[in-house]
């Protein structure tokens, strides 16, 4: 099954912009600002999809469109193969926004209750599973009977992403998720998702940390200025050659170290080792073969290969020729 389908999916803004000279009206027009183009998007049942972009590249827009908080411009969308706004298929949908707005003066407890009333929950159902979710997300002992106003911003994000699993969802939409979580809070998140994978459930999230996307994703979808610019498998989108050798080694000779920075795209020095990036197998050999004839160490060797980030700047850069306003 396609859980989301997007056909040529647009959003065009209006702005209304009028020009004044001396008191007086100069000229008016209309500017258009072309959020989405022709999006064309797929996500299969058990994905877990990232929808990646700079700033302003149609995220935000997107989820938005799906979400039924604003209507395209023009083309389709489905969720579930059924149309938007669906109802039988918005209960079986999770939804946190990136940026969300909570009643500040509700505690924790009494936020998820709430929201567990609207689902028309039972309270013996609602309760066992608010218990089961503030664990989940790893909230602390004392944020159920704290406001919301007292929550950091990574325990707001935690909290909404509690409610956006309040329903058991099959779909889980997330805008962001990562967004004001250290690294630990980071971690516990691609967790929570790759266990949400497990119970089937298809994840569909937007995000700017490319590195954690890179980690979890099946497959991805890169958006720049409102069309999208690649999608598809990591393993098909990067490439697989071997594009450098990191190097790590200790006890190496003066003499050695000197001939190996001459060919290192990168060389460091430390108290008790050195670090060097090497960009040909041969260097590589070399290396190693002044490693056994010194009895030096090798720390470690690391073979890299092209990562999401450098394909993601690629392809944006690539797409990145200024466009044109349109005035009408």
């Amino acid at each position: 099954m396609k859980i989301i389908e997007t056909k040529k999916l647009s959003k065009v803004y209006t702005h209304d912009f009028i020009d004044v000279e001396h008191g007086r009206i100069k000229f008016n027009f209309f500017r258009r600002t072309v959020a989405l183009d022709g999006l064309d998007l797929e996500v299969g049942e058990g994905e877990i999809f990232g929808l990646l972009g700079p700033n302003g590249a149609g995220k935000s827009t997107t989820i938005k469109i799906l979400m039924g908080i604003i209507f395209p411009t023009s083309g389709t969308a489905r969720i579930m193969e059924r149309p938007l706004g669906d109802k039988e298929v918005k209960a079986k949908i999770g939804f946190l926004p990136e940026n969300p707005a909570f009643y500040d003066y509700l505690k924790g407890e009494e936020f998820l209750d709430y929201y567990g009333q609207l689902y028309g929950m039972p309270r013996s159902v609602r309760r066992k599973r608010i218990d089961e979710l503030f664990e989940l997300v790893g909230l602390p002992d004392h944020a159920p009977n704290l406001p919301l106003k007292g929550y950091s911003k990574g325990m707001i994000q935690r909290i909404g992403l509690a409610q956006a699993l309040l329903n058991d969802p099959k779909l889980v939409v997330l805008d962001e998720p990562q967004s004001g979580l250290d690294p630990l809070g980071r971690k516990e998140i691609r967790d929570i998702i790759l266990r949400l994978k497990d119970q089937g459930k298809t994840v569909f999230f937007s995000s700017h940390i490319l590195s954690d996307a890179e980690l979890i994703c099946d497959r991805v979808a890169i958006v720049n200025r409102g069309r999208l610019v690649a999608m598809g498998e990591l393993s098909h989108l990067l490439s697989p050659k071997i594009k450098e050798y990191e190097l790590v080694a200790s006890g190496l000779s003066r003499e050695s170290l000197d001939v190996l920075e001459k060919h290192a795209r990168k060389f460091i020095e430390r108290e008790r080792d050195v670090l060097m990036i090497l960009e040909k197998e041969e260097l590589v050999k070399e290396a190693l073969r002044r490693i056994v004839a010194e009895n030096a160490s090798l720390v470690s060797l690391t073979p890299r290969r092209e990562t999401l980030e450098e394909y993601f700047i690629r392809e944006v850069a690539r797409t990145n020729a200024p466009r044109e306003e349109v005035r009408a």
